[in-house]
């Protein structure tokens, strides 16, 4: 009995291989885009978020907003170590980075009974691979972006 052990061709396999590729091709950018449209989601997501618990910081602690990003986060339950937000979001002092985005706390000056009454926050791509928009918020809670620039008061908020 003699076995017939016919493959695929050569031929047969270059277009099966081809047809892969151009599948791929045209894939890929739409998860790129997939991609860095999560990763905006999750910008404004967590400038939202810190916008909230730093209504509640005030609110608790009686002193104002807090001095720096880090005192948001810990799990103390403290002035300096808050717990309101997690480790990754409330980064070193001053900045984290999350979600391909690289987040810039900056409290005002405190009064004359040591309340600090307002913060910035900027949220910046780490590159044009993770994001395309910049973002900003302060005590107003409006959520502003600038596609071109870092984000400022003076842009237009988000949807408007």
């Amino acid at each position: 009995m003699k076995k017939n052990n016919q493959g695929f061709s050569l031929i047969e396999l270059l277009i099966v291989v081809a047809i892969i590729l151009i599948i791929a091709a045209i894939a890929i950018p739409s998860l790129l885009r997939s991609r860095i449209a999560a990763n905006q989601a999750s910008a404004v997501g967590s400038l939202r978020t810190i916008n909230t618990v730093e209504v509640a910081y005030a609110s608790t602690y009686n002193t104002g907003y807090s001095s720096d990003l880090s005192d948001l986060g810990g799990t103390a339950g403290t002035i300096s170590a808050a717990g309101l937000i997690d480790s990754v979001l409330a980064g070193a002092t001053n900045s984290s980075t999350k979600s391909g985005y690289s987040f810039v706390y900056a409290a005002s000056a405190a009064d004359g009974s040591g309340h600090i009454n307002g913060y910035t926050i900027n949220a910046d791509p780490i590159s044009n691979q993770t994001g395309t928009n910049h973002f900003y918020t302060d005590g107003t809670m409006v959520i502003r972006v600038n596609s071109t620039a870092v984000a400022a008061a003076t842009d237009s908020p988000i949807g408007g």
